[in-house]
């Protein structure tokens, strides 16, 4: 039985999407406790709307909340009884497998390096979600996306690493291509930290690196891990995010603008649906926290019980492939050679 921890209060949709996420996977798979950590009271009104089975679910009391506003290293050392500290905790003292929250990105890095810690030989560790693209997987890791503005070449490469571990043991991709994002596909195109992290990347022998990637040729799945610091992956990722959005609204608006469009609207209808459905980020759950002694996951803000739920499940892997401890053994062999 796997034990996941749920940030209860955290999120735009908190706590309903929390609650309701936390008892379809445990409707889903049998094999998962979720320990909704939060205001006991608000979960306990939440969970009365529905049924589960009550030895799958538990709440843990936590009094206060981190909201996003808040400076996050100050909010991790003042408010002890949040649900990010409380539920970090329960991780820490190994009483539980993962810890899934929609809060504070910003409170969340903070805890996962000052509560869980980060395993030895890791120098920072980097968000890496999944995002949708044209590949044969349907799906390409981004890393990092918002844990570390101002990297260092060191970082870039552990990343790479890092994703390419990620990548075979939890996606089942096979030698996984490994690319930097920049401005051209010649070496000697980039800036500063891109020049001086490509031939560090050529030079290692134990990720399958193709070079450098351009933001036009993401979305085709060129290649299996994105490797990029933060300030850049993020903007990619939130562009990704309102341009799907922005074609979304577009292609509706088209499709309902007269009769004969209304009329093949329907007909095209199940086909469209299923298209959607493959780049709805959601479903490929939360962006892991890599490089922790724990499991930490990170969900978007807005997320609906579909992410949660899928964040939930995607902890099973985690813990079964022991993704961090893998991270650990591979970048700590790489000190011993060197």
């Amino acid at each position: 039985m796997i034990k996941i921890v749920v940030d209860a209060m955290g999120g735009d949709n908190a706590p309903s999407a929390q609650v309701q996420g936390a008892i379809e996977a445990v409707n889903e798979r049998k094999d998962i406790q979720v320990i909704l950590v939060g205001k006991e009271d608000v979960i306990k009104e939440e969970l009365a709307k529905y049924k589960y089975n009550s030895e799958h679910i538990s709440v843990v009391h936590a009094s206060e909340v981190i909201e996003t506003s808040e400076p996050p290293v100050n909010a991790i050392r003042r408010k002890k009884d949040s649900s990010i500290v409380v539920g970090m905790n329960l991780i820490k003292k190994g009483e539980a497998d993962g810890f899934v929250s929609s809060g504070s990105t910003g409170a969340l890095l903070v805890g996962g390096q000052v509560i869980v810690g980060r395993v030895k030989g890791v120098d920072r560790a980097p968000l890496a979600p999944l995002i949708p693209t044209e590949s044969a997987k349907g799906f390409s890791l981004l890393i990092d996306c918002g844990a570390n503005v101002d990297a260092r070449p060191n970082h870039l490469v552990q990343f790479a690493k890092m994703g390419s571990i990620y990548m075979e043991h939890i996606m089942g991709v096979k030698n996984p291509r490994v690319a930097i994002v920049n401005n051209g596909a010649e070496e000697e195109k980039g800036n500063a930290l891109v020049k001086e992290t490509f031939p560090l990347l050529k030079e290692c022998d134990d990720i399958n690196f193709i070079g450098s990637i351009e933001a036009r040729d993401i979305p085709s799945g060129y290649a299996d891990v994105i490797v990029c610091e933060a300030f850049v992956g993020n903007v990619i990722l939130k562009m990704y995010e309102g341009v799907a959005l922005t074609l979304l609204s577009k292609v509706k608006k088209s499709l309902m603008s007269s009769l004969r469009t209304k009329i093949g609207a329907l007909l095209i209808k199940p086909a469209l649906k299923e298209t959607l459905k493959s780049f709805d980020a959601s479903n490929l759950g939360g962006a892991p926290l890599l490089g922790l002694k724990g499991l930490v996951v990170k969900c978007h803000g807005s997320s609906t019980s579909i992410e949660v739920k899928n964040s939930i499940i995607q902890c099973i892997s985690f813990k079964e492939q022991a993704i961090n401890e893998k991270v650990g053994e591979c970048l700590a062999e790489k000190d011993n050679i060197n």
